[in-house]
């Protein structure tokens, strides 16, 4: 799981790379991953500083951290 979990993380950087700030939801769409492994990913990537997680309302917002 660890292993799979790395390579969403890595398809959300690219992802993310290519766009500015996104919804999750449109993140999640974007490398069609389910969302739970998704949030997993993106938790690691917040986690090491490679992206920043915005609360607004009920949506995440998430860019990379540049």
């Amino acid at each position: 799981m660890i292993t799979e979990i790395g390579i969403v993380a890595g398809e959300i950087w690219h992802y993310l790379d290519g766009h500015d700030e996104v919804l999750f939801s449109q993140l999640a769409d974007g490398i069609d991953r389910p969302r739970d492994l998704a949030l997993m990913s993106l938790g690691w990537l917040a986690r090491e500083g490679h992206v920043i997680v915005r609360q607004e309302g009920s949506e995440l917002r998430v860019t990379l951290r540049r």
